[in-house]
């Protein structure tokens, strides 16, 4: 078997698995829980580093905001693509997702990680402070995804990034229509989107 072919099979399989156990969470809003860590740890083949990295084109001494962390997952290779003069906040509503978090980029010697505990519906932060934001699998998980949009909106400057991606083995998907939807009415504008609508990354660009 080609390796092509076996990366195919196992992105299907690790899409496949997640899932199987979590489609009745597809009615109800929630954020992930704590308890639930080692689960939202498990590989991305869809929606990975690389390529967030590169639809998100984080450069040094930049200020990012990162929604929804979880333990990490994305934070610390674009919290070290910023330097020593760039800045990665990080927001969850959860602190123990934060705590470890922190505890992490303290073990990987990254120390321009801010953690704040606060909801994305009303972010506290002034406005225009960000050079881009990006959310990986959260925006489904918010009670009112339009106020949320419209919160980003508020805090990235002018001509700024914001990245959300979204996979169909997550409970809380977002299709790339209904994201498309709902951005554009909080005053982004659509550039591109990268991967298929079971995993994909979306760029827009704050008016």
């Amino acid at each position: 078997m080609k390796a092509r072919t076996v990366v195919a099979v196992s992105a299907a399989v690790v899409v496949a698995a997640m899932a199987a156990g979590t489609m009745w969470r597809r009615r109800h809003r929630e954020p992930g829980s704590y308890t639930q860590r080692f689960r939202i740890q498990v590989p991305r083949p869809l929606i990975t580093r690389r390529l967030l990295f590169e639809m998100l084109d984080a450069r040094p001494g930049e200020r990012v905001l990162e929604v929804g962390p979880g333990l990490g997952y994305y934070s610390l290779s674009v919290a070290e693509r910023l330097g020593a003069k760039g800045k990665l906040d990080i927001l969850d509503i959860q602190p123990k997702m934060l705590h470890q978090t922190l505890r992490r980029a303290r073990r990987h010697r990254v120390p321009t990680m801010v953690a704040t505990c606060g909801s994305v519906e009303a972010l506290p932060y002034r406005d225009e402070v960000f050079d881009a934001a990006f959310l990986v699998t959260v925006l489904g998980e918010v009670n009112d995804p339009a106020a949320a949009l419209r919160e980003l909106h508020r805090v990235i400057r002018p001509g700024g990034r914001l990245i959300v991606g979204e996979t169909f083995a997550d409970p809380d998907w977002v299709s790339p229509q209904a994201l498309h939807r709902l951005a554009t009415a909080a005053g982004f504008r659509f550039e591109r989107r990268i991967g298929p609508r079971m995993g994909y990354f979306s760029r827009f660009t704050r008016e």
